[in-house]
């Protein structure tokens, strides 16, 4: 999607004015981005991982939820606030927050507690004052598990909400 200009989101971006970024600059962008993420979430539980231009937040749900809720914990909220501050100075990249579960209960029931979490995190990063334009909030529910559901760790993995921050191009 963004990466390929086809996403809806880049081009209301660009059309109300945030600039898009070209070439080199979208390295040294997304870089610093990363670097700034790193400092606000070390020791916090969340993995930063980079992936060509992309930067992905993983939020275990054992730090961000108690079970069977979509209520970020009290004790997380500072660390989703931190984040909504950085990603509202870095304002030229788009957010994707995916909610998904283990594969424990039903598959409508786990799609409709991985939205719901994946609205609790967005919310509290939009609260931030980041744009909501930027948003694309989606539950997966069970469908894109990282680990065997086999296991209590492995379900313990695939609870999870992902954060995928990808440039704006223009």
């Amino acid at each position: 999607g963004a990466a390929t200009g086809s996403d809806p989101r880049v081009a209301a971006l660009i059309g109300a004015g945030v600039g898009g970024l070209t070439g080199a600059a979208i390295g040294n962008y997304m870089d610093q981005q990363e670097a700034e993420l790193r400092a606000q979430l070390q020791g916090t539980g969340v993995s930063v991982t980079r992936v060509g231009q992309q930067i992905i937040l993983n939020m275990p749900s054992n730090i961000t939820f108690a079970t069977d809720s979509a209520t970020v914990q009290p004790q997380f909220n500072e660390t989703l606030v931190s984040v909504g501050l950085v990603l509202k100075k870095f304002n030229k990249t788009v957010i994707d927050v995916y909610g998904h579960t283990d594969s424990q209960g039903s598959d409508s029931y786990n799609l409709e507690l991985s939205q719901k979490r994946a609205v609790a995190v967005a919310t509290i990063l939009a609260s931030q004052g980041v744009d909501q334009r930027r948003f694309y909030i989606t539950g997966k529910g069970e469908a894109d598990p990282i680990a065997s559901n086999g296991t209590e760790s492995g379900r313990a993995q695939n609870r999870r909400v992902e954060i995928q921050l990808s440039p704006i191009q223009g």
